[in-house]
């Protein structure tokens, strides 16, 4: 039986146990790049013991970013930092994972403690947004969105091929695609966002295309042997929007498209959402495990799994395959060691660098010496 700190293998990567760092947006790039704050975050948490290590959304174009403080690989500019940060996750015993986005409708936006509200697209720092139908997001998104050609998401489709081209020559061994929170990938698949009436909208299957072909052309520069996963909207929590159900059928049939892993999200495409359990302790695991009983495909999740003993439990019955943390990562670079005390694991040291294994290990003194709190009884 898996348990948390068991390893975990897809096809030619294994992961040293099955906790990951989710990607989390910094604010702190410049012209895209990545800088020496990029590799101290992401070092320190490879050190910390993560398995899988993730730098934040990387845009595959200059208006797939938040804001031009976020990161990007549509330029070979940006590649340098990108190599650095893969390096020192490496160099840390983890694996470097990318994930890549495009923000469509909800992009052009102030730093959030500038107060997240959008930019117009004639400012310095904003743009034009694109998005599969001309609507409005709503809420502190206010400014017209371009209807997407045709010919545009062709465009969009070749980016994200250029961007796994790329990603592969920085070093990143796993590729997970983001379509979800209301981005662009989520927008064309709910209904709420997307009422085109061409071959990219009305039916399901007409809304998910957007995403099957994103997948063949990543897949057909992407090697077989390293991951393709995808984060997916999975629920707008909306009578209008994504249902499950949606979310089941699709991503069954993404597997035909080389999708080997799925990361069940949110759909986030409207602030009018209904009886989301924000609040809930592992509220996206059992829907995770719908997916992975019944599409047979391994998956994971996010959203309040930062308890080591909730954490563990949900890999040890089988219902998902990785924990995916992201505030709780940022909060303690070294959580993964802080959750194997918890639980009581022989060496949670056996986590961090050798050399640092071995100072901490060999430290006398009374408990607490070392600054860590008393395991929880």
């Amino acid at each position: 039986m898996p348990d948390l700190f068991s390893p975990f293998t897809l096809k030619g990567v294994t992961l040293r146990n099955r906790i990951v760092m989710s990607p989390m947006t910094m604010y702190r790039s410049v012209d895209g790049k990545m800088s020496d704050f990029h590799v101290m975050l992401m070092g320190s948490r490879a050190a910390g013991g993560f398995g899988l290590v993730f730098p934040e959304q990387i845009a595959i174009t200059p208006d797939g970013r938040t804001s031009t403080g976020c990161a990007g690989i549509y330029d070979d500019a940006q590649m340098e930092g990108l190599t650095r940060v893969t390096t020192i996750i490496k160099d840390m015993g983890a694996v470097a994972a990318i994930q890549l986005g495009h923000t469509g409708r909800k992009g052009s936006e102030k730093k959030p403690w500038h107060g997240k509200t959008q930019l117009p697209p004639d400012d310095p720092d904003g743009w034009q947004v694109r998005a599969p139908s001309p609507l409005i997001y709503g809420g502190r998104y206010t400014y017209p969105v371009q209807e997407l050609s045709v010919a545009e998401i062709h465009d969009i489709h070749r980016a994200y091929a250029a961007a796994a081209k790329r990603a592969l020559d920085c070093g990143f061994e796993w590729l997970e695609m983001h379509f979800a929170h209301g981005y662009l990938g989520a927008s064309f698949f709910s209904p709420l966002a997307n009422q085109r009436s061409d071959q990219y909208g009305g039916s399901l299957d007409n809304r998910l295309r957007f995403h099957r072909e994103a997948l063949d052309a990543v897949r057909a520069v992407w090697p077989e042997r390293l991951p393709l996963t995808m984060r997916l909207a999975a629920d707008d929590f909306n009578a209008a929007g994504i249902q499950f159900d949606d979310a089941v059928w699709a991503i069954g049939a993404m597997r035909q498209h080389g999708l080997d892993f799925a990361d069940i999200s949110l759909g986030m495409n409207t602030d009018a959402m209904k009886d989301v359990p924000f609040n809930q302790v592992a509220f996206m695991v059992d829907r995770a495990a719908r997916v992975r009983r019944e599409v047979q495909i391994p998956v994971g999740v996010s959203w309040n799994l930062g308890i080591p003993q909730v954490a563990d439990r949900v890999i040890r019955e089988q219902l998902i395959d990785l924990v995916f943390l992201g505030r709780p990562a940022l909060a303690n670079p070294h959580w993964p060691v802080w959750a194997a005390r918890e639980l009581g694991q022989n060496d949670p040291f056996a986590l961090v660098p050798e050399d640092w294994a071995w100072w901490i290990r060999s430290r006398p003194g009374p408990e607490g010496s070392l600054g860590w709190p008393p395991v929880a009884r």
